[in-house]
């Protein structure tokens, strides 16, 4: 299956890298290399040898890996990325999607670890360090929006990064974290009604303005159509095990993959390896492309 996903966003990412600049090896080129490293789980060391590579795949030329670690870092590589991302969005037009779900997913790390970006926070059901994975799902390959952020950044603190962001209109269904009336204004804005349950400690709306979008949304809770539809917000928990699901898939953050810039890149490979999967999965939407 690696050889597959691998061909995949070989294809994609050699097609969308449309310059070459001054550099020795292309973007595509370097992204390609990452991808494999990734796929495998494996540090760039391992990705920059031969012989780690079949033979019909190793590329005519290799990086070493100081070139490969510093070319990672630069933005026209994260440009290529989210060019790659947007192409597979647009592709299966998830933005005509009425229902989005907002969630985070906790990356932890080592307690020990002195990954100087890493913060303690609100993990799994405990208090843990690393970072968080914070996304709007709308039951496609890829979230329509997501961002990355220490361990202890909150989740109204991301909506409010989030919610403008998205595309289109809808529904935006999120858990108890993300009732505040600031976020049911952005969402309003953004041309989308938030629902999101009642944090149980508030029993009333208190003697502050509420926002009338925040009072429509508790509102459509209480009837049948909004009790149903809220039921979607279980869909970006299998999102999540989907992505955790397979090999290759983000499983724990590795030793090798510390600091905010390489575990930004390590979730984005991973985020592009499960679309990958998904396409290969239905290659008639690749084959109409």
């Amino acid at each position: 299956m690696e050889r597959e996903l691998w061909l995949l966003l070989y294809e994609i990412a050699t097609k969308l890298d449309k310059r070459w600049g001054q550099w020795k090896y292309a973007t595509g080129e370097i992204v390609v290399v990452y991808f494999w490293c990734v796929l495998h789980d494996r540090p760039m060391t391992w990705g920059v040898d031969p012989a780690n590579w079949p033979d019909d795949l190793r590329p005519r030329r290799l990086p070493t890996q100081a070139t490969l670690s510093r070319r990672m870092r630069r933005p026209d590589t994260l440009l290529l990325l989210l060019a790659i991302e947007q192409s597979w969005l647009t592709l299966v037009g998830t933005s005509q999607w009425l229902i989005r779900v907002i969630d985070g997913k906790p990356l932890a790390v080592s307690g020990v670890s002195k990954d100087a970006d890493a913060r303690y926070g609100r993990g799994a059901g405990c208090m843990q360090k690393g970072y968080k994975f914070f996304a709007v799902w709308a039951s496609g390959p890829l979230p329509l929006a997501w961002a990355l952020a220490p361990m202890n950044c909150s989740e109204r603190t991301m909506a409010r990064r989030l919610i403008p962001t998205l595309p289109g209109s809808g529904y935006l269904l999120g858990d108890s974290e993300y009732d505040a009336n600031d976020l049911y204004e952005l969402a309003a804005a953004a041309d989308h009604q938030l629902l999101a349950r009642k944090r149980q400690k508030h029993r009333g709306l208190g003697h502050r303005r509420q926002s009338p979008h925040r009072l429509r949304g508790l509102e459509l809770l209480k009837d049948r159509f909004g009790k149903t539809l809220y039921r979607f917000r279980r869909q970006i928990e299998r999102d999540f095990g989907n992505l955790v699901s397979f090999g290759g898939g983000l499983a724990s953050l590795p030793a090798w993959v510390r600091r905010f810039p390489r575990v930004r890149n390590w979730l984005h490979a991973k985020l592009l390896i499960n679309a990958a999967r998904w396409f290969h999965g239905h290659p008639n939407m690749t084959a109409d492309a």
